[in-house]
């Protein structure tokens, strides 16, 4: 089995030193701007804190990736490009690129400068991942949460690059890359802006009823019990109305989970297990990297260490999504 490299997210400095202190392997972040998927207000690094993170992750062994990984607009790609020329400069050990304009202006500047292909290009099989392989040489892919473990193990038998794969946090029905909602309603993409359902779109009201009415924009997107928590809405977890039934029709709000999947993870053949969380604060990184780190450790031992997550966890809940495909 491949040796399982535990890559951990970080959306402040704090979250950073938090991560690497509790056992990541590596450490991936992006820039104050729209040239990452996570462009929130209060996230991300400016460069002096990237230098800052560098320094302290690789005088613990950790590795830096740095995610370029939304799709510049035709015409109007300095700001990304400016991402790749600093990065560099900086000593990231890989750069997480998904726009083919961009991946060729890093292959072409910094030949040597590892590039990683995001999930936002939603590369699957075995056809597309040889292309990016061939014309920009990437390192590795990180695959769509869409394959079931069987089909990751196919995949990787094709395949010479090395995959990595979302064992935890916030599940995307979408394939990535594609998702289109947000902007519809807000006016802001997750692909071109880095922001899915910005903060400054959502709205809370309360009904005379005592229910908790959340909102995106002008759309109502959920309704909340007084004893029910309410969750943040985005367009893909909200509950809508379908052949006179109320439910949510397209996920529900729970958390990926695969602790008590990762030995047939190693065995398919991974070597990335990717945390997802860039937006969560540093107490979250500590306690779910923490958990991770005692789980990979203990993969070959009589009796795995797993930790119960669901109080960090979205909805209190976990699932292991797609990889078991229980639908089929």
């Amino acid at each position: 089995m491949n040796p399982l490299e535990l890559v951990c997210p970080a959306g402040t400095p704090a979250a950073l030193k938090a991560a690497v202190d509790s056992g990541a392997d590596a450490v991936y972040l992006g820039f104050r701007d729209s040239t990452n998927a996570r462009n929130f207000p209060g996230l991300n690094f400016t460069r002096p804190e990237l230098d800052q993170g560098i320094a302290y992750a690789h005088g613990k062994n950790c590795k830096i990736f740095l995610a370029i990984n939304t799709f510049p607009k035709a015409g109007d790609g300095e700001a990304w490009h400016r991402a790749v020329d600093d990065g560099a400069s900086a000593g990231v050990d890989a750069v997480i690129l998904a726009d083919i304009g961009l991946l060729d202006y890093a292959t072409k500047k910094y030949p040597d400068l590892r590039r990683h292909l995001s999930v936002q290009a939603s590369a699957s099989n075995p056809d597309a991942i040889g292309f990016y392989q061939e014309a920009f040489d990437v390192k590795r892919v990180v695959l769509p949460r869409v394959l079931s473990i069987a089909e990751i193990a196919a995949l990787n038998k094709e395949i010479s690059v090395e995959t990595e794969v979302f064992v935890f946090g916030g599940l995307c029905v979408m394939a990535e890359g594609r998702c289109a909602l947000s902007s519809y309603v807000t006016g802001q993409s997750p692909n071109t802006n880095g922001a899915c359902s910005p903060a400054c779109s959502v709205n809370y009201e309360e009904t005379n009823d005592g229910k908790m009415i959340s909102k995106l924009g002008d759309f109502t997107i959920n309704s909340f019990a007084a004893d029910e928590p309410a969750g943040y809405p985005t367009l893909c977890k909200g509950r809508f109305v379908a052949n006179g039934k109320t439910s949510y029709l397209f996920e529900d709000p729970v958390s990926l989970n695969t602790a008590l999947i990762l030995p047939e993870l190693a065995a398919a053949g991974v070597t990335g297990l990717k945390i997802e969380g860039r937006q969560r604060g540093k107490a979250y990184i500590a306690e779910v990297v923490t958990s991770f780190r005692k789980a990979v450790d203990s993969i070959d031992q009589d009796e795995m260490v797993i930790s119960d997550l669901n109080k960090v966890a979205e909805g209190q809940r976990n699932t292991a999504g797609a990889y078991s495909k229980t639908w089929r």
